[in-house]
């Protein structure tokens, strides 16, 4: 599991992250949308592992919408939704179990020890 696509409208919140991410050696797309990151997904030799997008994020398409596309059409890829959990919770009332998988603001750290265990977890199902 080598590379993130960043799905989060906020562009400094992108920026600093996907940079972490760099620096902790991980390749990172970056998106401001839920379209745009289908344009990414659609690359197959980017070879996507990770989708981590902002449960808020703005647009025709829902981060909800977004992670139902990648669990359909590209399996392979884990989605991490990332969002305060009161937000989440108001566009998501009837998806209790698809809240959000990670708070915001980011902390890098638990963001990059995230994406550590679900490497793991990929290797060992491998």
């Amino acid at each position: 599991m080598n590379t993130v696509l960043l799905v989060d409208a906020d562009v400094i919140v992108r920026n600093q992250l996907a940079e972490f991410l760099r620096e902790c050696g991980l390749r990172v797309v970056e998106a401001s949308s839920a379209e745009e990151a289908r344009t990414f997904l659609a690359e197959a030799a980017l070879g996507i592992d990770v989708v981590l997008v902002d449960a808020r994020l703005p647009g025709t398409e829902t981060a909800f919408a977004l992670r139902g596309f990648v669990a359909s059409a590209h399996p392979e890829a884990t989605v991490i939704l990332a969002g305060s959990l009161d937000k989440a919770v108001d566009h998501a009332a009837d998806l209790c179990e698809d809240g959000p998988d990670m708070p915001k603001p980011y902390d890098p750290k638990s963001v990059l020890d995230r994406i550590k265990r679900l490497r793991a977890e990929r290797d060992r199902e491998s």
